[in-house]
């Protein structure tokens, strides 16, 4: 066999190997000569991270696991014949994360020191003497069917999970906190993240009444090596201690932004990167009168960008920007709300120069009815990429809670939101462009009821509020999957109620595609035609 032939069976071997999938002959067992599409099927593996929920003894935590049914969206696994139909021989668990590494805050502001009573103390290897319980946290048994969990207090783990077969294409988390008191009190949501290497977070911050942490968890088998870059509005904030950071096998690392740096700044943008292996990252913001929730990552930079999902009461809501490119960024800023889009009375455009964190204060933009952002260039200007996300507060004064949105990209074939409730849960879909068509999926719940469906038609340039449908005899909570059926694109965000004691406790949860398809390419040519 000659080096040609060795080589092309090498790359074939290691596509086969990565996507489980790899046909060696032309369909129909020909000799194909012209390229054909690559077919999506199914993915087989799917990991998550959900960090560490809290550091309130106060806290009770909920996590909600769901993979969708096989067909339930558009091209999945069940035409495909890449899965199973069952969850034969299919997993999807969590697991504690073997360790923390650096901990909560002090009095005095610095990284929490290791026990000195031997309990959970660290080896020098970043291992830890009493390593949590192996024992699955949340443990999915079949598409379809959701699954819920909990825990309380201050001891809850980062987990770490991993899920295979007919479980794996679309498989989603959420893990839902509520904090009745304290600095960091109020509903802290977050869809537990796939691990990634290059994470942007714009609207964090280190003010002085601010406590934010970026969470850092390693899925793998090996260390990871991370630095953190932090941007205000001057450009890179001067850092210590944020270069190399190791975060071990298993292990989850939280860092108090403010010990990162010397300089005090209300508006910053957070950068991840590795420079050795991936993690799952998000910030928990948390401030002495606005409440606490998750910053989850923006949407890879771009020119234009969607935030969907500001509730119609918003007291406050406020822009974050940043620009990673070498040219600054000229945006117009666009409300997309049930009737149409506007540009906002004082709010229509925002600088955001390059390598600098710039925000922009809307007030109550929303006047009593839902809406989201669309950012695009200026008239004239070129479409330099930008990050953003929102910082949005419900209610005034000691009653207000915050909660984050951050950009999210379209949901191009199904999208999943877990975890929610008979009252309290709303649904946004905006389309930015063209008129959409919306199917929307209520599973079954986690201690019983029957699916529900229900199809939205959503008109170019606005979004739709709605509540969403809910399954008969529900009982528990359920999840919500969106799949969008003709049209142009959608962007979409669930929106969690649970006032508290007067408090307008929330959270939103933004629903970027689930991945759960991938494309395979087709091999084209039968190798033996090649010859020895």
């Amino acid at each position: 066999m000659n080096r040609t032939t060795l080589s092309l069976l090498a790359a074939v071997t290691s596509l086969a190997a990565v996507t489980g999938f790899a046909a060696l002959t032309a369909p129909d067992g020909g000799t194909a000569t012209e390229a054909t599409a690559p077919a999506r099927l199914p993915v087989e593996r799917s990991s998550l991270l959900c960090p560490a929920p809290a550091t309130s003894d106060l806290a009770e935590t909920v996590y909600t696991s769901y993979t969708p049914q096989s067909g339930a969206g558009g091209g999945s696994a069940s035409s495909s014949g890449g899965s199973a139909s069952s969850s034969g021989g299919s997993t999807a668990e969590l697991r504690p994360a073997v360790a923390t590494l650096r901990g909560p805050a002090d009095d005095a502001g610095k990284a929490g020191e290791e026990k000195k009573d031997g309990k959970d103390e660290e080896e020098k290897d970043g291992s830890a003497k009493n390593p949590p319980s192996d024992k699955p946290v949340v443990s999915l048994e079949q598409p379809g069917k959701p699954v819920g969990a909990k825990a309380s207090g201050s001891a809850a783990p980062a987990l770490v999970g991993t899920a295979t077969g007919s479980l794996a294409p679309g498989w989603t988390t959420q893990q839902t906190t509520t904090v009745s008191a304290g600095s960091g009190r109020g509903v802290l949501g977050v869809n537990c993240t796939a691990p990634d290497t290059d994470l942007w977070f714009p609207g964090a911050s280190i003010a002085k009444d601010r406590q934010d942490y970026v969470h850092l968890t390693n899925p793998d088998d090996t260390g990871a090596l991370v630095d953190i870059e932090l941007y205000g509005k001057d450009g890179a904030l001067k850092s210590q201690l944020s270069d190399g950071i190791q975060v071990p096998a298993g292990a989850s690392v939280p860092v108090l932004l403010s010990t990162l740096t010397a300089d005090p700044a209300e508006d910053v943008t957070v950068h991840v990167t590795t420079r050795t292996g991936r993690v799952g990252a998000a910030v928990r913001g948390a401030g002495d009168e606005t409440g606490s929730d998750w910053l989850p990552a923006s949407a890879d930079p771009a020119g234009t960008l969607v935030l969907p999902g500001i509730p119609a009461d918003a007291t406050a809501v406020r822009l974050v920007a940043f620009a990673p490119g070498d040219d600054d960024a000229e945006l117009k800023v666009r409300l997309a709300s049930a009737t149409g889009t506007i540009n906002p009375a004082g709010a229509e455009s925002l600088r955001v120069k390059s390598g600098m964190t710039a925000s922009l204060d809307m007030k109550d933009v929303t006047k009593g009815e839902a809406g989201s952002l669309l950012l695009s260039p200026a008239e004239g200007a070129p479409a330099s990429p930008v990050v953003a996300a929102l910082q949005v507060t419900r209610g005034k004064g000691d009653k207000q809670e915050i909660a984050y949105i951050p950009a999210t990209a379209p949901v191009t074939e199904r999208a999943t939101a877990a975890d929610n409730r008979a009252k309290g849960s709303l649904l946004s879909l905006t389309a930015p462009g063209e008129t959409a068509q919306v199917k929307v999926t209520a599973s079954a719940g986690t201690e019983g009821g029957a699916q529900a469906v229900k199809t939205y038609t959503v008109k170019g340039g606005t979004t739709l509020a709605v509540s969403p449908p809910v399954p008969a005899g529900l009982k528990g909570s359920y999840a919500l999957t969106v799949e969008p059926q003709s049209g142009g694109p959608v962007h979409a965000a669930r929106t969690l109620l649970l006032p508290e004691d007067g408090i307008q406790m929330f959270t939103v949860q933004t629903l970027p595609d689930d991945r759960g398809l991938v494309a395979v390419p087709a091999a084209q040519q039968d190798l033996s035609v090649l010859g020895d």
